[in-house]
């Protein structure tokens, strides 16, 4: 504890110059007569640290002294190559800032920390930014069933399995079904989508996005990864995340929805309107029983929606009766079938 507070003293002083005692003190959480002995320590062992009293005073380095010691540990280093992974640098117009920065950090690290720093930022990225298809069981989260549950596998299994150069061996389980599969997958490293957890690898020569959620077990085997030349983890996400974000729309739908609803539903079904909703008069006028709210379009609102296959509009079951599909067809009849399942479940239940 004392040589960690040691060296915290030192890089406190190198970043801000002359720092009061009391800072010292409550920055370290310990007392100003500790910080004085700690000053003392570091003079004793070579390190040009004085200290100077009085109202301007306070705890410095002189001038010109400088330590390459950063204190990281190699997991430390690793966590700040994840973070610059982010893409919110971007929108900031602070990417060379971040390059630089990190030329920077490689070149302080202790020699022995760089290799796993540098594989880090090959391995682990992380993307904030939400999937932006067409919102379907089978688009908006890739092969998956919603977020927000632990992983069926440790996720540390899969973190260690990336940095092996190994091939690996999954038992999966795709959504919608209930037997895992299982797979020899060659790993390029794990992708967080919006704080989703994703493996990529390759799958007979081919990219495949698993969830983490959905691996049932994964096991390292013998044989050693075969990567397609010169391709990195970057790459396949970004071809990846292409496939299942450009997946054209097959389904186009019509439904109206009571007005009071309409805000609600333009933020759920953002990404599935090919258009803003039309609240004109006389869209979709009249509660079809001939009445009207006085309103002039009957309380509703039009909305013109698109999905990549019919059974995704199940979704619009969520709004209840203030909403109602109108075209196709097709897709009255999904949404009728799937009330009527829905009736006979809780119906099964209800008391005499």
């Amino acid at each position: 504890m004392k040589s960690a507070r040691l060296l915290s003293i030192v890089l406190l002083l190198q970043t801000r110059g002359r720092v009061p005692a009391a800072e010292l003190a409550e920055r370290l959480e310990v007392s100003a007569r500790t910080v004085y002995r700690d000053v003392e320590a570091l003079s004793a062992a070579g390190v040009p640290v004085y200290a100077e009293r009085g109202r301007h005073g306070g705890i410095a380095l002189l001038p010109g002294f400088r330590t390459d010691v950063t204190g990281m540990t190699t997991d430390e280093a690793r966590a700040l190559f994840i973070l610059a992974a982010q893409g919110a640098h971007s929108a900031l117009g602070l990417d060379d800032a971040l390059r630089s920065a990190l030329r920077k950090v490689m070149a302080a690290l202790p020699a022995p920390h760089r290799p796993a720093a540098e594989l880090t930022g090959r391995r682990i990225l992380v993307d904030p930014d939400k999937w932006t298809p067409r919102p379907s069981s089978a688009t908006a989260a890739p092969d998956g069933a919603p977020s927000g549950r632990g992983p069926a596998e440790d996720l540390d299994v899969l973190h260690s399995a990336v940095f092996t150069d190994l091939r690996l061996r999954i038992r999966y389980r795709h959504s919608g079904e209930t037997r895992p599969r299982t797979y020899k997958v060659d790993p390029y490293g794990l992708v967080a989508k919006a704080g989703t957890w994703y493996l990529v690898a390759d799958r007979r020569g081919r990219p495949q996005l698993f969830r983490a959620d959905r691996v049932v077990s994964a096991t390292l085997t013998e044989v050693p990864v075969r990567r397609r030349a010169g391709v990195e983890l970057a790459a396949v996400w970004q071809q990846l995340r292409r496939q299942v974000e450009d997946r054209p729309a097959e389904v186009r739908v019509t439904a109206r929805i009571r007005r009071e609803r309409l805000d609600l539903a333009v933020r759920i079904l953002g990404g599935a309107l090919t258009g803003p909703p039309r609240t004109g008069n006389g869209e979709g006028a009249g509660d079809g029983d001939g009445t009207s709210d006085g309103s002039g379009d009957g309380g509703w609102a039009t909305l013109d929606l698109a999905f990549p296959v019919l059974p995704a509009v199940r979704q619009l079951l969520q709004f209840g009766d203030s909403l109602e599909v109108l075209a196709p067809p097709a897709a009255r009849r999904v949404m009728a079938e799937a009330a009527a399942a829905l009736t006979a479940v809780y119906a099964a239940d209800t008391p005499p």
